[in-house]
């Protein structure tokens, strides 16, 4: 099944001359990644909310069909810790709203050390425009509960299924019509790569959950040495992803 696969950010420095050409300035590196990619997790929301104008440049500087994914605030995430969500939310969207039709989901990456809450979460799913898609990854076990689970599915908000050593450590729940893989890191050689064996596994998952025509998002977060763009890669040619965009005009 196609998959829309990509990885968490574009801007490292050690891809330069292993992803991105020796020549290629940074200023020019996210038009590079939409030639290879449909679509990128973006960070820099998590550390600091880009101001609208840099949300608008992101847009102009991607191919129509490309997808910008984007990661809550810590602010709302891991100093807030859920509580309070409307203006941290309200403010995130407001400025990722200027992506227009790049905007991808919304991802919540919860801190360990938060415990479950599930009327929190709801409240805070509540904040988010309707038809926003948000995945969820929390990442305290006590959160496997089939309360968590009614929050998601009642938001259709998808869990996000979050893969470390080349294992899962979350639940499979579909909660949603769509989904959100998240993988950190392998442990194929050299590290932290992902081998043939775990990526197979991870798209027969995926193809046992979802229909052919469902929209499931794959983001690679194994950046060191451009692992990420290797297994993403691989990965799209497992799950026959669609290939390259055009370039922006410019």
């Amino acid at each position: 099944m196609p998959v829309t696969v990509g990885t968490s950010g574009w801007q490292y420095r050690d891809w330069k001359g292993v992803f991105y050409p020796p020549d290629r300035p940074q200023r020019l590196w996210l038009e590079e990644y939409a030639t290879h990619f449909r679509t990128v997790e973006s960070n820099n929301a998590f550390y600091r909310l880009p101001s609208p104008e840099t949300f608008a440049r992101w847009r102009e500087r991607t191919p129509p069909g490309f997808l910008m994914a984007v990661k809550a605030s810590r602010f709302l995430t891991h100093v807030k810790r859920l509580r309070d969500p409307a203006e941290p939310v309200g403010r995130l969207m407001a400025h990722a709203a200027c992506l227009g039709d790049r905007l991808g989901p919304v991802l919540l990456q919860l801190p360990p050390t938060l415990r479950c809450d599930p009327e929190a979460l709801d409240r805070c799913l509540g904040c988010f425009p309707a038809g926003t898609r948000v995945a969820v990854e929390p990442r305290h076990e006590s959160w496997w509960t089939p309360a968590v689970r009614s929050v998601l599915t009642g938001r259709g908000a998808a869990l996000c299924w979050a893969d470390r050593g080349s294992r899962p450590v979350t639940p499979l729940w579909r909660t949603a019509d769509w989904g959100y893989v998240g993988f950190h890191e392998g442990r194929a050689d050299p590290w932290p790569r992902y081998g043939r064996t775990a990526l197979r596994s991870w798209a027969a998952r995926i193809a046992d959950t979802w229909p052919p025509d469902a929209d499931v998002h794959a983001y690679f977060n194994n950046d060191p040495g451009g692992a990420a763009v290797a297994d993403a890669r691989a990965f799209a040619r497992l799950t026959g992803a669609p290939g390259r965009l055009s370039p922006p005009e410019r």
